[in-house]
């Protein structure tokens, strides 16, 4: 027993934790020992789910292979064959949905409790761009699977900055590694996802705790007690060393306790519901391919479908990099002042409203309507009862041709195209063949691929829904 405590003095004095614990037991407000205490964990949230993204990257990568012909077989190999790999995947997989979901969190929580004023203005803004590179590791990573659904996630980031004045042509080449998808877009995502983005989040994280320990946690907003950059630092040193505790382990207990509960429901999550992917692999011959990115990115490709039509360039470049300088410029515009919610109602207001959006965003994106239904079933005899001979021939072709997929009648189908059970009411047989056959806006003209007879035949089948539907809004009644 004294050996080992003679060993613990020795590791204490030669590895100079005598510094450590002088950073942990720093003086913390007070607050942070009470109910309030709780939320400040969403930090060291995100960066317990990046230290497990590590650990799981690393183990990952022991195994992955990083080239088109082996990237998709060698993930089947680590979910299928290789001890605990599916385990492994699964975790790196809701890890990463835990990194995105609270780096998010603590972006509201700083914005809300108006931390980024003075003198926290560079914790803001390092904060920014940790955001811009956590989003970045998310969509690297996708590519990884080399999937469909990771392989149209870049061919989208590659559009979207190549849309980029100027320079889009250059930034898009860099996205892709030259101008189409392939082994080196390939091996210059891995070099991003396993290297340079993790090498920028721990010196970005660095600065941000450094920044951190120098200026002090900020204190919980009191209405009434604005910031003023000429006598806020005094003030607050002042208070702190009267009033504070320690951060370890009064200040530090509850971040330990929510990054516990984090690691465990990723653990959980991953025993439930395994790995994600890989879908099948990328195949630019196939189709009817339905990519689905994962949550996180969706709610892009949702705004880049209910956008108007005209104002591509505004949503996919201008509108993104605005909201990037803005929250660069916000701390340098607003460094003083109130920073209770209560007297910010338009802040509050804000981060509701983007919130809001982008759930919205995200279940629309989830619900992918601008995608055909390709696994839209034919309509069956009970739901043509009635239906006479050529119209049955019609409903046929309505699937066969794929006009189904995109166009829903009778409950049945996509959702790309409006609905047609009643179109014959708005339309005349005339009108409705005109536009099959010339084709509207997104609707492919069909002329070349529709003989008269099959034309008429699903024009005849478009009459006859409303007679269908009739009864059928009678029976709900």
């Amino acid at each position: 027993m004294r050996l080992l405590r003679s060993l613990g003095r020795w590791f204490y004095d030669r590895l100079a934790l005598s510094t450590l614990e002088h950073i942990l037991k720093h003086k913390v407000p007070p607050e942070l020992a009470s109910r309030k205490g709780w939320m400040y964990v969403f930090g060291f949230a995100t960066l317990t789910a990046f230290i497990a993204q590590v650990v799981t990257g690393a183990a990952l990568v022991t195994k992955y292979i990083p080239s088109p012909a082996h990237a998709h077989a060698s993930l089947q190999h680590l979910t299928h064959e290789v001890p605990l790999g599916w385990l492994a995947r699964a975790m790196h997989y809701y890890g990463a949905s835990a990194m995105v979901l609270f780096v998010f969190l603590h972006v509201a929580r700083v914005y809300l409790t108006g931390s980024y004023k003075f003198p926290r203005e560079m914790n803001w803004i390092s904060g920014v761009v940790l955001l811009f590179l956590v989003m970045s590791m998310a969509l690297t990573g996708q590519l990884l699977r080399w999937d469909e659904n990771g392989v149209w996630t870049v061919v989208v980031a590659a559009k979207f900055v190549g849309r980029v004045p100027l320079i889009g042509r250059e930034l898009s080449e860099l996205v892709l590694a030259g101008e189409t998808v392939g082994g080196t877009t390939l091996s210059r995502f891995f070099a991003f996802h396993v290297f340079i983005l993790p090498a920028l989040i721990i010196a970005l994280v660095t600065l941000h705790i450094y920044l951190l320990y120098q200026h002090g946690i900020s204190e919980p907003p009191k209405a009434g007690r604005p910031v003023d950059p000429k006598t806020y630092r005094a003030w607050y040193r002042e208070r702190v060393d009267r009033l504070g505790v320690p951060y370890f382990p009064d200040g530090m207990w509850r971040e330990v306790v929510v990054a516990a509960a984090l690691v465990l429901g990723v653990v959980a999550l991953a025993l439930l519901f395994g790995p994600k992917g890989p879908g099948a692999e990328p195949d630019p011959t196939r189709l009817s391919t339905n990519p689905r990115p994962d949550w996180f990115v969706r709610w892009y490709y949702a705004l880049l479908w209910v956008k108007p039509r005209g104002y591509e360039e505004l949503v996919m470049v201008y509108a993104p990099i605005a909201v990037l300088f803005l929250m660069i410029l916000l701390p340098l515009v607003a460094r003083r002042g109130e920073r209770s919610p209560a007297r910010r109602v338009w802040a509050v207001l804000l981060v509701g409203l983007v919130a809001l959006g982008l759930g919205s965003l995200i279940v629309l994106g989830t619900q992918a309507p601008w995608t055909p239904a390709v696994g839209t079933s034919p309509l069956t005899g009970d739901a043509l009862g009635g239906a006479p001979g050529p119209a049955r021939e019609g409903a046929q072709l309505f699937y066969d041709r794929g006009c189904q997929y995109c166009h829903a009648v009778l409950g049945e189908g996509g959702q790309y195209g409006p609905e047609l059970t009643g179109v014959a009411k708005r339309l005349s047989p005339e009108e409705i063949a005109v536009r099959i056959v010339n084709g509207i806006r997104n609707m492919p003209a069909y002329r070349d691929l529709l003989p008269p007879g099959e034309l008429d035949s699903i024009v005849l089948f478009l009459r006859w829904l409303p007679e269908r539907a009739a009864p059928a809004a009678e029976a709900s009644r």
